[in-house]
C-alpha cells in the first residue's frame, strides 16, 4: 500500500502495510509471515536472507528497503517508502561486508 494511504489502526493483513503488495505479501508469507504484527522485532536482513533461502535465488536488494519499511512502520515509526531506506540499507552491506573480511584476515 501507499505510505500515504496507511492507517495504523486498520492493519488486518499484509496488504495494508506501507510498500506491501500482492507479490510482497506473498513473499512474506514464505518466510512464515501472514499478520502485520508478526513483523514487530523482526530483522529485515534476516528476512531477506530467509526469502533468497526458500526461493533459491538472490532477491533484488530493494527487498531489504521495503522488509526495512514495514519493520520500522511496525516499531512505531512513520510510515515513508521504501526507497528512503536505501542509504541506510547500503550503509548496513558496507558494514557488514567489512566485518566479513576483517574476520577473514584475522583467521
Amino acid at each position: 500500500m501507499n505510505p500515504s494511504k496507511v492507517v495504523r489502526d486498520r492493519l488486518g493483513k499484509l496488504t495494508d502495510l506501507p510498500n506491501i503488495g500482492k507479490v510482497v505479501a506473498k513473499d512474506l508469507n514464505l518466510i512464515g509471515i501472514s499478520m502485520p504484527e508478526q513483523l514487530v522485532g523482526r530483522c529485515p536482513l534476516e528476512m531477506y536472507r530467509d526469502l533468497c533461502e526458500m526461493t533459491d535465488t538472490l532477491q533484488d536488494p530493494c527487498v531489504i528497503d521495503v522488509f526495512m519499511s514495514v519493520t520500522s512502520f511496525m516499531a512505531g515509526n512513520d510510515a515513508q517508502p521504501w526507497w528512503h531506506f536505501t542509504a541506510e540499507r547500503k550503509r548496513l552491506l558496507a558494514g557488514a561486508s567489512r566485518h566479513r573480511s576483517d574476520r577473514k584476515e584475522d583467521a
